[in-house]
């Protein structure tokens, strides 16, 4: 399928697709960040926290351990460590495939943190110390090269003195008059930005840090003014020019509230969205913000009306109450009904043997899909089928009890997810035999298909569900 950005950002077990925005979701472990320090200093509401912005559309949960707000008291890696470390493990322990970044400029804290799982390293500091480049060269981690030298450059605003004399005439020329700018000049700020980004990419892939696992960071709002900081977002495109994704970081900062007029950090969440439509217009792909639900909402509507992005799905759908048939035909028809969803193939359905508790024989088919909804989006409407068709969940059967239909999403191009509502690619996709087998009728050779997309997939004897007997063609259209 062609698409219009083909970038891939390889974060350690993690390929992470840029053909969308990829939202960040900050989670400060710090009694002292400029917005929300000390609402999750607490490990356990941290973890919480996390799953909450899983959930809410977050691809990344980005943790920090030191506030770097102007005036910040600088912890010791010690510390920072005893406050990160046990987040991180409480959040893989519940959501194993998340991708966790670490917002540290220590190595010391990196190389823990890597060790226990973290895929990206996120260095303020810019991989300006030595032994930050040898973690980023000594594992597979993606790596965040922020700019944050104090730019040396005047920021005043320009003035030009422009010739008042009337062109062709021999009268008495008008004095002469000053234009001054807004802004300041451009070029010399962009010019040592990304001279410095530039030069610090270079140093890590000297190091043998392959290049697309190098993602650059302008540092809004780290020691730069408000003038500056909106010269940076506006030359957002001769950032993306350089090669590497490009985060945008700019969310409830001073300059946010400078020129949206609001003066509490958590206020500026409104602004913070409208800054981060223009960057990702521009061509920033990872999205740093506090509020992940309204940046989630925001891009999601941004990109369904300003970008064609159809990706290829598949839907798992079993029934093993009433007329099963009929109700997996019924799912489909709603399936195809859904916005920017559409149904293209379905498999035969067949009888399967019950699995994960399941006390009868359950009918089973595939119906691939082509959808631009975001995976949460889609899964939330998959969810409301369900309950349409007359879906009772028993939370003593942890999902695993009769359904008159189960509408599940297991595989989306290009989509990977973690978190209680939803994990992509389903984590259980290629031990089940009852959804490979269905998959045959739809592609040549689905087990190849999903084990170069990174899914382990049993072989037949090895599987769970087992397909018993086929049941015949269901009619959907």
């Amino acid at each position: 399928m062609l698409r219009e950005d083909y970038a891939t950002w390889r974060c350690g077990r993690h390929e992470i697709s840029l053909s969308r925005p990829r939202v960040m979701g900050i989670l400060n472990v710090t009694p002292d960040s400029f917005s929300d320090g000390g609402e999750n200093l607490d490990a356990e509401k941290a973890v919480a926290r996390a799953l909450e912005m899983l959930d809410q559309g977050a691809d990344i949960i980005d943790v920090g351990g030191e506030s770097t707000r102007p005036g910040h008291t600088p912890v010791s890696p010690e510390d920072e460590a005893a406050r990160i470390v046990p987040v991180i493990r409480g959040i893989l322990a519940q959501a194993p495939t998340a991708v966790i970044s670490v917002d540290t400029r220590h190595a010391a804290v990196a190389k823990i943190c890597v060790r226990l799982g973290a895929s990206i390293v996120n260095d303020v500091s810019g991989f300006t110390d030595p032994d930050m480049v040898g973690v980023a060269a000594e594992s597979g981690c993606g790596c965040v090269v922020m700019h944050w030298n104090r730019l040396s450059g005047s920021s005043t605003r320009r003035s030009v003195t422009l010739d008042s004399a009337r062109p062709g005439k021999a009268a008495r020329p008008l004095p002469a008059s000053t234009r001054r700018f807004t802004l300041p000049e451009e070029a010399p700020i962009m010019r040592e930005i990304m001279g410095f980004l530039g030069d610090q990419a270079r140093i890590l892939m000297r190091a043998g840090v392959a290049h697309d696992r190098i993602c650059i960071d302008p540092g809004p709002g780290f020691d730069k003014a408000a003038d500056a900081d909106v010269v940076i977002q506006r030359a957002t495109k001769k950032l993306v020019s350089m090669g590497y994704p490009v985060l945008t970081a700019v969310s409830r900062k001073r300059f946010v509230g400078a020129v949206s007029g609001v003066s509490a950090a958590s206020g500026r969440d409104a602004a913070t969205v409208g800054m981060v439509l223009a960057a990702t217009e521009a061509g920033a792909r990872v999205l740093r913000v506090h509020d992940v639900a309204a940046a989630s909402q925001a891009i999601s509507g941004y990109w369904a009306c300003a970008k064609a992005d159809p990706r290829q799905g598949f839907v798992a759908l079993g029934s093993n109450v009433g007329d099963c048939l009929d109700m997996i035909a019924c799912a489909v028809r709603l399936i195809d009904q859904i916005p920017l969803t559409c149904v293209v193939q379905v498999s035969h359905a067949y009888e399967t043997e019950p699995a994960y508790g399941i006390a009868s024989p359950v009918a089973n088919a595939v119906a691939e899909i082509r959808t631009e909804l975001s995976p949460l989006v889609l899964m939330d409407a998959l969810l409301r089928i369900e309950e349409e068709l007359g879906r009772v969940r028993d939370p003593k059967l942890a999902g695993h009890g009769p359904r008159t239909i189960d509408c599940d999403l297991v595989f989306v191009e290009g989509e990977q997810h973690a978190g209680p509502k939803l994990t992509l690619p389903h984590p259980r996709l290629g031990e089940r035999d009852y959804v490979l087998v269905p998959m045959e009728d739809l592609m040549h050779d689905p087990a190849r298909y999903l084990m170069h997309a990174g899914v382990p997939v049993y072989a037949p004897e090895d599987r769970v569900g087992h397909v018993l007997a086929e049941l015949g063609e269901v009619s959907w259209s």
